[in-house]
């Protein structure tokens, strides 16, 4: 998803399906047939006629690179899923990375706080530097 496409001006819906289609490069009855085969799905206004949004005229575009490269619409749409699908796995991988990253300066911060300061003063007199291990029996 662009920057463009999350703060909903790229889908304002505001193309008639002549303009649509010109700025795509296809014919108006190309539009009609990508929304039955459910590859698009423009806004309708109240009398019910077909309004398109600049996201909607850039998926045209993708959908024209995809047959110019010899996909049929069915392969068309399938990519397409598996697209949307790549994008929604890879936000969920930057959620649960975000998460993870969280909890770990979380768990770093814990660790600080239950650290305390230990000097030799507080070994066992047997343990402290400079003197002979006591070896039991000795």
């Amino acid at each position: 998803m662009t920057a463009a496409s999350t703060n909903g001006s790229s889908r304002r819906a505001v193309y008639v399906i002549s303009v649509a289609a010109e700025l795509a490069g296809v014919h108006p009855q190309t539009l009609r047939i990508y929304e039955r085969k459910g590859l698009l799905d423009p806004a309708r206004t109240m009398g019910g006629n077909r309004r398109y949004s600049d996201e909607d005229i850039a998926l045209l575009r993708r959908i024209q690179d995809l047959t110019a490269a010899g996909l049929n619409l069915e392969g068309v749409r399938r990519v397409l899923a598996l697209e949307r699908e790549l994008e929604r796995m890879q936000r969920e991988l930057e959620r649960v990375r975000s998460e993870a990253r969280e909890a770990l300066a979380l768990a770093h911060k814990q660790y600080r706080r239950d650290l305390v300061p230990f000097t030799s003063e507080r070994l066992p007199a047997r343990w402290r530097p400079g003197r002979a291990a006591e070896r039991p029996g000795s």
